[in-house]
């Protein structure tokens, strides 16, 4: 009994401890908060479980601070945007479960390119739900590769990031229907081989705005996916500078940071102080300037690679 009640007390302990690092963490000298879920606090586990949001009508964030899972409700279930990686699936279906959905009601898995922190919850949450799973071609191939199931610190994928089985093949110009609401594909490559992008109808208080998820805002690579990269940009500015709400994949853009140090967290905080003025989250002139420095970050980056492998050739 007396050992069960130190174990019980270590326990708590313990607890106590990551609750209590996780409220007096935030972001280091020189960065923003949405900064810190990516920089100085990146594995801080407590810190990056944050509550859910509403960030329009029919989109909620649902993820932890690193890395943006989006959730649409529709008129005949739910569709989900990536899944983020263990230990924050659990997290993932909490935060559903928040804001008042049912995550076994999920429809669609959509994901926004083979990376781990991305697609490693799919596997649990599509056998919770039964929810299709998809992904470009070429991204369903990539994603079954070791280069897919590494990240920066080099960890490959814990129980529970199984790479999900090869499900639904989404290619540029499908849409999907679920519901009231359609999703238009176009595939932008150039931090993956296949990064889709989405395109839906958001709303806020019943006005419709034109929402974009763009899979892949930095390039990876080298010379071949910086110059991919570069021609999705372009086409963005050609056929895309319109867009009212960029749904980003990652609270912090790590390449091409918001403009105005504008991540999403910043983007709900301001929403908070003033929820009966205007949405900060439907704004195309940031949209706009995130364009103008990822087309000058792209250039740089392939002259960058270029140099480097001209170096190489030298030595």
């Amino acid at each position: 009994m007396k050992g069960t009640r130190i174990a019980t007390f270590a326990l708590a302990s313990l607890a106590s401890g990551a609750l209590l690092v996780a409220q007096t963490a935030g972001p280091a000298p020189g960065e923003s908060l949405s900064q810190s879920y990516r920089g100085s606090q990146a594995r801080n586990v407590e810190y990056q479980k944050i509550a859910p949001f509403k960030v329009m009508d029919n989109v909620y964030y649902v993820g932890p601070g690193t890395v943006s899972v989006w959730l649409v409700p529709t008129s005949s279930g739910l569709i989900l945007f990536d899944t983020a990686q263990e230990p924050y699936v659990d997290t993932v279906i909490d935060n559903i479960r928040k804001v008042g959905f049912d995550p076994k009601n999920i429809k669609y898995i959509l994901l926004t390119h083979g990376h781990l922190d991305h697609f490693g919850g799919a596997t649990k949450i599509q056998k919770l739900s039964g929810a299709r799973v998809a992904l470009t071609e070429t991204d369903w191939n990539f994603m079954a590769t070791q280069q897919a199931n590494q990240i920066k610190n080099g960890r490959g994928p814990k129980p529970g990031d199984e790479v999900p089985a090869k499900d639904m093949v989404i290619k540029e110009g499908d849409t999907i229907i679920l519901g009231d609401t359609k999703v238009k594909v176009y595939v932008l490559p150039g931090h993956t081989p296949g990064s889709p992008a989405y395109e839906l109808t958001v709303y806020d208080n019943k006005k419709p705005y034109k929402g974009f998820v763009f899979g892949g805002p930095g390039p990876r690579n080298g010379v071949e996916g910086g110059t991919e990269f570069l021609k999705s940009i372009e086409r963005l500015e050609k056929s895309f500078a319109d867009v009212q709400v960029a749904l980003n994949v990652h609270s912090f853009l790590n390449s091409y940071p918001y403009p105005n140090d504008m991540g999403i967290l910043e983007l709900r905080d301001l929403k908070a102080k003033n929820p009966n003025g205007p949405n900060p989250f439907i704004n195309n002139a940031l949209w706009r300037q995130w364009l103008k420095d990822a087309h000058a970050g792209a250039v740089k980056y392939i002259a960058e690679e270029k140099a480097k492998a001209q170096k190489g050739q030298t030595n």
